[in-house]
């Protein structure tokens, strides 16, 4: 589903800034996909530890390809792409903490790791803002699947899948 968000179809594989990285799984997926990626994650130990399995997976006769496609950028997302240079990104997908859930059942381990670390996003209607001024061609954001938009504008239409979706907000189409 990710790869159908940020457009990938026959003949294109667009420029995808990813400014919610994490430790980077989506961004990879996107990579191996073909896609050219660059990757910005504001929480500085999230990001060393991001940054550390780039290096180590460079190594990797197998994966080092992939990797080659994904550039790791600094600071503070919001900022990067208010202040960007360069061609823009076409696609830009966020992936904001998702909001607290009062469900008994466990999130993923990795998740547990970055909430008392990242906290909730409270910024992420200026992430979207950002996002939407910057990208050329879209912007994906992935939600629960239930939750509700981030504040702003509304998407044009939404991706759903069993336990998330992908909030689209095209700009123009991406073309091989």
């Amino acid at each position: 589903m990710i790869a159908k968000a940020v457009g990938i179809a026959q003949g294109v594989r667009p420029r995808v800034l990813d400014a919610t990285a994490g430790l980077g799984k989506d961004a990879f997926v996107l990579a191996s996909l073909g896609c050219e990626m660059s990757l910005i994650e504001r929480q500085p130990l999230i990001g060393a530890l991001l940054e550390d399995g780039l290096a180590r997976a460079a190594e990797d006769f197998d994966v080092a390809p992939i990797v080659a496609r994904m550039k790791l950028l600094k600071g503070n997302s919001i900022d990067v792409m208010r202040n960007w240079e360069g061609e823009p990104p076409q696609v830009i997908y966020l992936d904001p903490m998702f909001p607290h859930r009062e469900k008994t059942a466990l999130v993923k381990k990795e998740m547990r790791l970055f909430r008392p670390l990242v906290g909730d996003d409270p910024d992420a209607p200026a992430l979207l803002e950002a996002a939407l001024a910057l990208a050329s061609h879209r912007v994906v954001v992935k939600r629960p699947r239930k939750a509700p938009c981030i504040d702003g504008p509304k998407p044009s239409h939404a991706l759903d899948g069993k336990s998330s979706r992908y909030d689209i907000y095209p700009k123009k189409a991406l073309k091989p």
